[in-house]
């Protein structure tokens, strides 16, 4: 996906798939809420939820007051950042005239790129669930969209229009990342990760069981993800055409095999296959097929999805050898089928894909894959430190990290004074009724 629209009239054809491919990403907020909802404890669930809920609004609000801008405005030079005030409030997109040179109205490819970071930085919470103060979460997110998301997308997604230059790896690297392996996965992943290291480990890792609380939630919502998934790289192509046709196949194909691989890693370990697996499974044939899901054969998305899912499904121990806690497996799944999705590239594409790209099995040489190596360290770099050093302010001055009651006793009433499952009889009436309330105000979130 790239910011060159290309056709001279509006397409309503066009038109009609940009708005359901918006709706389809808009539907991945609600589905990674219940996702990553039913694999926390019960004491936190809503907590876990309303961090992506959370993101979505002050995501929302920095990408129409310059975050676009930011991604796709005219570059100040290298190809590192586009110019913030240039479609500040974004007041230029909403005449008819602003859509020339455009099959589809702008203001639609604005909507959708700011889901795609809404989604991103949705994922990061994953990786700090049930230890995180929420006023902090929604300071980070604001900071984040600004200073790793908005740059990192200018990279990957605005290509050289014209006489207009681009982002540094679209346009000189020649980056191949149809709908974000880098700017999405790997971006979300390696700022996961800093955000594990600098919140540490919570009370219990390691030592007490922190089984998911509803595996009905996390099928849900993985079933959801996959659906809102096709508008997430169907919707990258930018039109209702056969690219958008190929894409959707890919991506169908991956999340399966993606089910298969993880499962298979499970069987061989564990000796049983799990819901859980399952879901992870799909969610990481997902990720690495979003990076190459143009540039693929149908044998080539099955092979994606199956070494992804076994792959990650290896990864997700990775934590407990090196001692971080990544609560919900961002780093394992996202980072790590990030990273396998956007080299697959350099190995498994196929010049007859919609990408018209050659990887190594296709007689392509090794410099598609040097490329892609590019694109990965720099945005995993990037993305790591500086999320690191935004996470680590934080816990400085207003803290990041909740009271250690309260993440003992459950956040879910400590931050927001309500509980996901009323479990209290009504025996007693006003006596209980008081009693809750009690208990409610004993647990307000400190400095928060």
């Amino acid at each position: 996906m790239v910011h060159a629209l290309g056709s001279t009239t509006t397409d309503t054809g066009t038109t009609a798939w940009m708005l359901v491919s918006c709706a389809l990403v808009m539907l991945m907020a609600p589905g990674l809420a219940l996702f990553y909802g039913g694999m926390v404890r019960s004491k936190s669930v809503l907590n876990m939820m309303m961090m992506t809920f959370g993101a979505t609004a002050v995501v929302l609000v920095i990408w129409v007051a310059f975050g676009y801008s930011e991604a796709f405005g005219n570059d100040l030079g290298g190809g590192l950042l586009g110019d913030p005030r240039q479609y500040a409030g974004l007041a230029q997109f909403l005449a008819p005239s602003a859509d020339a040179g455009s099959s589809f109205p702008v203001i639609l490819f604005v909507v959708f790129q700011g889901l795609f970071a809404v989604i991103t930085a949705a994922l990061i919470s994953g990786a700090i669930a049930d230890r995180a103060k929420f006023t902090s979460w929604l300071v980070f997110v604001a900071a984040w969209v600004v200073l790793v998301y908005a740059p990192v997308a200018h990279w990957v997604f605005d290509a050289t229009s014209g006489t207009r230059a681009g982002g540094w790896l679209s346009s000189q690297v020649h980056l191949v990342d149809f709908a974000g392996g880098t700017a999405v996965e790997t971006c979300s992943g390696a700022s996961a990760l800093a955000l594990a290291l600098v919140l540490g480990r919570r009370i219990g890792f390691g030592k007490e069981p922190m089984r998911p609380h509803n595996l009905t939630y996390v099928m849900l919502g993985a079933g959801l993800l996959w659906f809102g998934w096709y508008g997430f790289n169907a919707g990258s192509a930018l039109g209702a055409n056969h690219q958008a046709a190929v894409v959707l196949m890919t991506t169908t194909l991956a999340g399966a095999t993606g089910v298969i691989g993880w499962l298979a890693v499970e069987r061989l370990r564990d000796g049983h296959y799990t819901s859980f697996g399952a879901a992870s499974g799909m969610v990481a044939g997902l990720v690495a097929i979003t990076p190459s899901c143009g540039s693929l054969s149908p044998v080539g998305a099955l092979v994606m999805g199956a070494v992804a899912g076994g792959v990650c499904s290896w990864a997700v121990g990775l934590k407990y050898r090196f001692g971080y806690d990544d609560s919900l497996d961002v780093v394992g799944v996202h980072l790590v089928g990030g990273i396998v999705g956007t080299l697959g590239v350099g190995i498994l594409a196929t010049r007859i894909a919609p990408t018209g790209v050659s990887g190594l099995l296709d007689g392509g040489g090794a410099a598609l894959l040097g490329r892609q190596v590019i694109g990965v360290g720099a945005v995993l770099v990037y993305a790591f430190v500086v999320s690191g050093v935004l996470g680590l302010l934080i816990e400085r001055t207003i803290g990041f990290r909740v009271h250690r009651d309260h993440e003992t006793g459950g956040i879910d009433l400590a931050l927001h004074a309500e509980t996901a499952y009323d479990l209290h009889t009504t025996a007693g009436g006003r006596a209980s009724t008081h009693g809750l309330l009690g208990s409610l105000h004993s647990h307000r979130e400190d400095h928060s």
